[in-house]
């Protein structure tokens, strides 16, 4: 935790979750002097800059804070309130969290196998399997999928709430935006284009003939190639760790926001939103959608690219 951490409360849009009320309460909570309070959006983000020593426990902060907001739909987090606040690199998981589905999920019910695969992936997001073995277990059920049935899948994609803000906003300002999916390619770029991501780091499925040969081809992208993805393009635009940004939702994303300068954990499952809450460069929206992490950075609503 920075000896100057700014305190940030964000809730779902439209809910007016966050009132003079809660943000009162929320300063009181806190040990030190507070700072230029200031609403970032009225109802749904406001966040206070406080001194507050290195004896301060991060986790210890988050909970007081908690307590007096008690069960209201808030997220609360502490981010560095220092010059890097405004990160130049976005790196953002891609199923279940710039798009609502899993795709890999939608691929196995044309091949009747949705249950089997489902329970792979869904172990796999929590942390119980190795992700690539896990991976090439479910593509190779695919083996013999005609290719252009795919098509059919990316006709129904849904992008998260705010993922769009959240692009624009950050290209607008100068960042580099990333798409770094265990997924697949011949999903990701569709996506990563559709919604502006300059980038696109994912998987790529074997093609021939025009059907899917139950492969992946080497090396995966899993965990440790998410987290090398950002490491690689930070480098590649002369950025420091702490001028990265990185989301996602599952146990594969863990290496990727250590890795980052702020990792947020994006409705995700109990193994990485216990790994952010827990970490100095970790934040957790359970509430708020992918607008939060503008709010994260210090972005005013007004601020928002169109």
């Amino acid at each position: 935790m920075p000896s100057s951490p700014t305190l940030v409360l964000t809730a779902a849009p439209g809910s007016g979750a966050v009132t003079e009320e809660v943000a009162r309460a929320a300063l009181a909570a806190l040990p030190g002097r507070d700072t230029h309070p200031q609403w970032l959006n009225p109802g749904e983000a406001w966040e206070a800059g406080f001194e507050a020593g290195a004896e301060h426990d991060p986790a210890l902060l988050r909970a007081a804070v908690e307590g007096v907001i008690g069960a209201l739909p808030i997220d609360v987090n502490f981010v560095a309130g220092d010059g890097a606040r405004r990160k130049r690199l976005l790196c953002a998981d891609m199923e279940s969290t710039v798009i609502t589905q899993e795709l890999i999920d939608e691929m196995a019910k044309l091949v009747g196998c949705h249950d089997e695969i489902s329970a792979i992936t869904a172990r796999s997001m929590r942390g119980e399997v190795h992700f690539d073995d896990s991976l090439r277990e479910r593509v190779a059920l695919f083996a013999g999928l005609e290719a252009h049935r795919l098509e059919a899948i990316l006709a129904h994609v849904t992008f998260m709430p705010g993922a769009r803000a959240l692009v624009a906003t950050m290209r607008a300002n100068g960042a580099w935006t990333a798409l770094v999916s265990g997924g697949f390619t011949i999903f990701a770029e569709r996506i990563a284009a559709e919604i502006g991501f300059h980038a696109v780091v994912a998987n790529v499925l074997e093609i021939e003939n025009g059907q899917l040969m139950g492969r992946v081809r080497e090396p995966i992208v899993g965990p440790d190639g998410k987290a090398d993805a950002l490491r690689r393009l930070a480098a590649e635009g002369g950025l420091k760790a702490a001028e990265t940004l990185a989301v996602g939702d599952g146990a594969n994303d863990v290496a990727m926001l250590d890795a980052a300068g702020l990792g947020v954990a994006f409705r995700a499952k109990p193994v990485l939103e216990g790994r952010a809450r827990a970490s100095d460069n970790g934040a957790v929206v359970r509430y708020g959608d992918l607008s939060a992490l503008l709010y994260l950075q210090g972005y005013r609503r007004e601020e928002f690219a169109a």
